[in-house]
């Protein structure tokens, strides 16, 4: 299969003054310098055409430049661009607020704090819980990534990489495990551990760290992102949401990456039919305009007047967006995620068959995850082969990412067909022969 002749010219120069400008903190797994996107494809500066399969990770839901969201961006505009939804009104924010309260899992009765990103959402979260309870401790996860601002950062437990030269860190926030059955940490396996993780929490975090009463929330990604496409086990959630109730302890449901419809349901939690008291939505929820949410209960979202607020949050243009958004995936776009991810899957498990070093494909709808190894007994992780083999596709014309510290995830944009899936593993096919 062909490469192409990656960065061509005006990339190189674009690649320069980058260095120059732009801050070193960002990482860039290649030197991708995109211009324009239409659907499921996007152009580089020189004209290069890849097709997309990492959707400015997972944000482009709906593809690139979907006709119907760039209507409403340009309805909007043409109207009103932003007057700060912090001190006046907007018709569009309340609208998508109550689409909101609709489409979270549980009742209606619930409110919205708007804000711009998934980071902004979880510490949205993490000040309520702590407002709403009176209480400090929050309860994390290990391989979680929540965000990089201060309070998201704290809750984060992906890489040291994030966290280094940080600190201190927001205090009161605790680490436990993850079910993470392809490498279990206390080396049990399901069912058999009969979730052993979940008895560890009040075993020995709330009888030998903090008593359960002081624990304001715990917050979950319902399906682990950053920390590697992980996906708990069937029942893991039922069991943890029982023992949350049982010391009222709320159950915040980071949906960032798993949300808005990319498993193929609205939230990846309800694959578990678990009602969380806060949900944290961003990324997918406007196919690209920056935009995040904060739901909770009625209830339990009732603080005041300033404590606190966002001057960019709920942007009335980000809103049109997201309610076209929101519409494309209630008339098929979930439900293609669901189909096209139960096409891609058994595709990629084939290739297990082929190549050793896949050690585990896992996923929901289009949130798939392929673990790379040096050997498959001892799943050594093998994040060198995992780096060249996102490389070798974007030479070859795909754009995938990594995730974890060796796993490679797809995530192509909901609007993704069999033809698109089937080059897609092509091209991913042709790139681990040669490695």
């Amino acid at each position: 299969m062909d490469k192409l002749n990656l960065p061509g010219p005006k990339a190189k120069e674009i690649l320069k003054e980058d260095e120059k400008y732009i801050s070193s903190s960002y990482t860039r797994p290649y030197p991708a310098v995109i211009q324009k996107g239409k659907g499921v494809h996007v152009w580089d500066v020189d004209g290069n055409k890849f097709m997309d399969f990492s959707t400015g990770i997972a944000v482009c839901s709906t593809g690139h430049c979907h006709s119907d969201v760039v209507i409403a961006i340009e309805e909007q505009a043409e109207t009103l661009i932003h007057m700060s939804g912090t001190d006046f009104y907007y018709p569009m924010q309340v609208r998508l607020a109550e689409k909101l309260a609709e489409i979270t899992p549980g009742a209606k009765n619930k409110r919205t704090f708007f804000c711009n990103s998934g980071a902004e959402a979880n510490e949205a979260a993490l000040k309520l819980a702590r407002w709403k309870t009176e209480r400090m401790t929050v309860l994390s996860y290990i391989n979680s990534f929540h965000g990089r601002t201060y309070g998201a950062m704290s809750l984060t437990a992906s890489k040291t990489v994030q966290r280094k030269g940080f600190g201190p860190f927001v205090p009161g926030i605790i680490h436990i495990f993850y079910p993470y059955c392809y490498r279990c940490t206390i080396n049990l396996s399901y069912p058999s551990c009969n979730f052993a993780c979940i008895d560890y929490i009040e075993d020995v975090v709330f009888k030998r760290m903090v008593a359960p009463e002081e624990v304001a929330a715990l917050f979950a990604e319902s399906i682990q992102g950053e920390g590697g496409y992980i996906i708990p086990p069937d029942g893991y959630f039922q069991r943890l949401k029982e023992l949350l109730d049982k010391y009222d302890i709320l159950f915040v449901d980071d949906e960032v990456q798993s949300g808005m419809g990319r498993t193929g349901k609205m939230f990846a939690i309800e694959h578990w039919e678990v009602i969380p008291e806060i949900v944290c939505v961003a990324k997918g929820i406007a196919s690209g305009m920056p935009l995040g949410a904060t739901v909770a209960r009625r209830g339990l979202m009732d603080w005041a007047p300033g404590a606190h607020a966002s001057t960019f949050g709920g942007n009335p243009v980000s809103c049109a967006a997201a309610l076209a958004t929101i519409k494309l995936l209630e008339d098929k776009l979930v439900e293609n995620a669901k189909e096209m991810g139960e096409y891609c899957m058994p595709k990629l498990k084939e290739l297990m068959t082929k190549y050793q070093f896949i050690g585990d494909v896992r996923g929901k709808g289009l949130m798939i995850g392929i673990e790379i190894v040096k050997d498959r007994k001892t799943k050594e992780k093998d994040k060198k082969k995992r780096d060249r083999i996102i490389t070798e596709c974007f030479k070859r014309g795909l754009l995938i990412l990594g995730c974890g510290d060796n796993v490679v995830r797809f995530m192509p944009p909901l609007i993704v067909e069999r033809e698109h899936i089937d080059r897609a593993v092509e091209i991913f096919e042709d790139v681990l022969k040669e490695v």
